[in-house]
């Protein structure tokens, strides 16, 4: 059976577009490796309107709440590995199986990008980590480095400056590009030593991590630390729709109304071009492009 729909991504913007298209009573499924995207991943939400303040997991927890009124099924721990248009019909090539469909919104968000450096895959679980808020709570009262310069460095050094010993936050920079609010939480606390202009080289260890390489400006030093957070940026998860254009950071390019170059296949969320990422933004845009998938079929009858 041909879908009228299908979404790729249950992060804001994917869960938006399910319960806009369950609304408009579409004949639709959603396909999703899991359920919150990057929002699960955030500590503090302080910027979603009606919440002054709320946790990511809770705010997922909150769009999960709103799926379930809807009865809205998720196709969970499913990653889509092809994606063609073919006549009217869009064919889906997945982890485990393969779907039709008239119209798709690709809302797959985005993964961390690897530092590539000696160490990093032998120590993945085993002390280097992606994810603060899932794994954080692990290195209570040891000390750990938190890699990067932007808000997702600095959001991960407020929440472990919370929870371990000490935090090393190196940036290979000379300066932040995050907000400057998160700056001033991370420079006056002081559990946190920022090192800026430093280059990590490797990352050593036994069974589990116990150091990093680091060079500053050509002073080189190993940090004692058991935990190390990777916190240097995000790629789309566009590489499967290979027929899509995309600008330079492989972002799948949309417009106002998140289209994309192929009719009947929309894009929503931090996956598009659409400069700002924010929660807020992406469920707006996958609103927008369940919208759009209605009224494209509306036409194509």
């Amino acid at each position: 059976m041909i879908a009228d729909l299908i979404i790729i991504g249950a992060g804001p913007a994917g869960i938006t577009a399910s319960v806009y298209a369950a609304r408009k009573k579409m004949n639709f499924l959603t396909i999703t490796k899991d359920i919150g995207g990057q929002a699960a991943w955030s500590s503090d939400v302080e910027n979603y309107p009606g919440y002054q303040f709320i946790t990511g997991p809770d705010l997922v927890a909150k769009f999960q709440e709103h799926m379930d009124k809807y009865g809205i099924k998720l196709n969970l721990n499913e990653e889509v590995v092809d994606l063609e248009k073919k006549g009217n019909v869009i064919y889906i090539k997945t982890t485990k199986s393969s779907y039709e469909a008239k119209t798709v919104i690709i809302s797959a968000g985005k993964k961390v990008k690897e530092l590539g450096v000696p160490g990093e895959n032998e120590y993945k679980n085993k002390g280097v980590a992606y994810c603060v808020t899932c794994d954080g709570p692990i290195f209570a009262e040891k000390n750990v480095a938190v890699v990067g310069g932007g808000n997702s460095a600095l959001d991960a050094s407020i929440q472990m400056m919370n929870i371990a010993n000490k935090v090393y936050l190196i940036n290979i920079t000379e300066s932040f590009t995050g907000d400057p609010v998160m700056q001033d939480k991370v420079q006056n606390n002081p559990k946190v030593e920022i090192l800026h202009n430093t280059r990590v080289e490797s990352i050593t260890g036994e069974r589990f991590v116990k150091g990093i390489n680091v060079d500053t400006r050509g002073r080189k030093q190993s940090l004692s630390v058991e935990g190390i957070f990777i916190e240097i940026g995000l790629m789309p998860n566009s590489w499967f729709a290979r027929e899509l254009d995309k600008n330079e950071r492989g972002e799948i390019k949309v417009n106002c109304a998140s289209e994309t170059n192929i009719p009947g296949i929309f894009a929503a969320g931090d996956v598009t071009s659409v400069p700002e990422k924010q929660i807020v933004i992406a469920a707006g845009d996958g609103a927008k492009a369940a919208l759009g998938a209605f009224r494209y079929l509306a036409r194509l009858k």
